[in-house]
């Protein structure tokens, strides 16, 4: 029998300014211990993209307005590989766009975006919204999503990173697999990928698929009770388990509840929050994971929109973050906001403003079990990005989403089991 999950802790993290205003039908990923942002839709659609540092809670916008930057996006997808990030999709105004790839290009260490034109003759994907895309070795996978004036679409694309060149692996005449629809879940697996629910027609579904790398094939995966039928959440690898949160019934939305599926027993658990810390039902948001544990197989990977099989070697601890490696790796472990004493001062004295910006927005790695310790700003700005990816604490990021409840800044929230 599976063994039970651990009750779930919630924390809202309060974004200081600046930050981005809340919003729902963005795209986010993650890479190398910063998460990246990249428009959706508040009153209105948005264009503007930003850049989330996990480990000092601090938000840096980034330039998107050159002409080789997105336009105004939303239902779009964005992943990383290998320092670049690729968004794809979420165009508003598909007639006018319809000759237009909407894949775009972002170098993280150039910071500079550029637009995918393509190869002459080769077949391309057209402008859709609600799709799903994950990343397998050298490759991108989509599937699904809304198209303009054709409705869901079932078509399952391949963009090979090295080459620049598309596949179209399935059609719109595919006979097998989860069939058109969007607004579903997929997130990416060692061997392949897993996809849940969405809108197919105007009907929210509640099937699971998975999607083998080595011959090709859709499977549909029977489970034991489970989440109800859904369209808006999201879904990512942990350990050898799917995590699902949140999400939207036409008569019940939306949902705050987190689902866990062994992929062994294939059997779905709902996991209890700590009493008190329950999260705020959201749909169309994203959710980010971020340590070991939301890494396939427990491997360090060089890039993880939601944990995708580009496997790097893990290397022992050698930041400051905490004073013994296998203390903190061994328990539970926490992001939590430091709160340091302040420093005495003179009466004729007064408080640097950036100083104090830095001792209350810094997160700090703590295994409460184990040892009780803080550090400054300082500590955690000598270590290396390399090091800060490696050994961020287990947790997962819940960003943005609906209702947006009047609240300007954008809504995150950590999850640890």
């Amino acid at each position: 029998m599976a063994q039970r999950s651990s009750p779930s802790l919630w924390t809202p993290l309060p974004q200081d300014s600046p930050a981005p205003c809340n919003r729902f039908r963005h795209a986010c990923c993650s890479h190398k211990g910063d998460v990246y942002l990249l428009g959706g839709r508040e009153n209105m659609t948005l264009r503007d993209f930003w850049k989330y540092s996990v480990v000092c809670n601090e938000w840096t916008e980034l330039d998107c307005s050159s002409e080789w930057a997105p336009e105004e996006l939303e239902g779009h997808t964005m992943v990383s590989h290998q320092g670049i990030l690729y968004a794809f999709g979420g165009l508003t105004d598909s007639a006018y766009n319809d000759w237009k790839i909407p894949l775009w290009l972002f170098d993280t260490e150039k910071e500079k975006w550029r637009y995918s034109q393509g190869q002459t003759g080769q077949p391309v994907p057209v402008n859709r919204k609600g799709h799903t895309t994950v990343v397998l070795g050298s490759a991108m996978y989509i599937y699904g999503g809304y198209i303009d004036m054709r409705g869901a679409s079932q078509e399952f694309w391949k963009y090979d990173f090295d080459t620049g060149v598309w596949a179209l692996l399935s059609g719109v005449q595919a006979e097998q697999g989860p069939g058109p629809r969007y607004g579903h879940a997929a997130t990416a697996h060692p061997q392949g990928m897993y996809l849940y629910g969405g809108l197919s027609g105007l009907r929210e579904q509640r099937d699971l698929w998975r999607w083998s790398q080595a011959n090709h094939t859709w499977t549909y995966i029977k489970t034991y009770s489970g989440p109800p039928r859904l369209v808006g959440h999201s879904m990512v690898l942990y350990q050898n388990s799917l995590l699902l949160f949140g999400g939207c019934e036409s008569h019940n939305c939306p949902l705050n509840d987190l689902w866990r599926l062994d992929l062994t027993a294939h059997r779905w658990e709902k996991v209890a929050a700590i009493k008190g810390s329950n999260p705020p039902g959201k749909f169309h948001h994203c959710a980010v994971g971020l340590g070991r544990g939301f890494q396939p197989s427990g491997t360090g990977l060089t890039d993880s929109p939601t944990g995708s099989p580009t496997i790097s070697k893990f290397r022992p601890f050698k930041n400051k973050l905490s004073p013994s490696p296998h203390q903190w790796l061994e328990g539970a472990i926490e992001l939590q906001t430091l709160q340091p004493e302040k420093r005495g001062l003179r009466d004729d004295e007064e408080e640097d403003p950036k100083e104090d910006r830095e001792r209350r927005t810094c997160l700090v790695f703590e295994n409460q079990d184990a040892f009780q310790k803080t550090w400054d700003f300082e500590d955690v700005s000598d270590c290396s990005e390399e090091s800060i990816e490696q050994h961020l604490p287990e947790a997962l990021l819940v960003i943005g989403g609906k209702p947006l409840v009047g609240q300007a800044s954008l809504s995150v929230w950590q999850m640890t089991l």
